[in-house]
């Protein structure tokens, strides 16, 4: 990704929010946390040049931010919805976006069925459950059009074969390139199988 000194600037607030609140409330694993910049940014970053060029994006179960608030920190003049039932990593994300200048970033402190957003371009979401499930949260979020992207891990394969079983939809297929055991997963065309 190019140099970009006001997202950089952006990323740095949240790196220092993220670490401070860390210690209080469990935001991202303390073994991770170490290597906050590769593991949680990079990761998330690499998200950005897969999503749609424009309409808003969704990050379901947010929790610290990741990757919803690093992509908004890329593209600061999209909407993201940030989606958190966690009332404390909500009040973290609301702090967090106002610290890094975020005014597009709306934050849902609330269960992703009980959240009513805009149709959407995109939708994410990273650890947060399979991907037969993740399926069921975001096929009724999205647009005509719109995309899921999901980082998964080494049982990608298997979630793919699982959520086949139930709906419908083409998937490309990305090398992570922070975690050789990752791929990151770009569906669209989603319905329920029998639709």
């Amino acid at each position: 990704m190019k140099q970009d000194p006001a997202r950089d600037a952006r990323l740095a607030n949240y790196r220092d929010l993220l670490l401070r609140w860390n210690a209080t409330i469990n935001l991202v694993s303390a073994r991770t946390a170490a290597d906050i910049d590769r593991r949680h940014v990079a990761d998330s970053l690499q998200l950005v040049p897969l999503l749609p060029e424009e309409g808003p994006i969704a990050d379901l179960g947010s929790g610290g931010g990741l990757p919803g608030l690093v992509i908004a920190a890329a593209l600061p003049d999209r909407e993201v919805h940030l989606v958190e039932s966690d009332r404390r990593k909500a009040a973290f994300l609301i702090e967090a976006a106002a610290a890094m200048g975020l005014k597009r970033v709306k934050v849902h402190a609330q269960r992703i069925e009980q959240t009513s957003l805009p149709p959407l371009a995109a939708v994410t979401a990273r650890a947060l459950a399979p991907l037969d499930t993740l399926l069921g949260f975001a096929a009724p979020l999205l647009a005509p059009g719109g995309i899921t992207l999901f980082p998964k891990g080494r049982a990608a394969e298997e979630e793919l074969t699982s959520a086949a079983a139930h709906w419908h939809f083409t998937v490309e297929r990305f090398q992570s390139r922070t975690d050789p055991e990752a791929t990151i997963l770009r569906l669209n065309e989603i319905r329920r199988a029998g639709t």
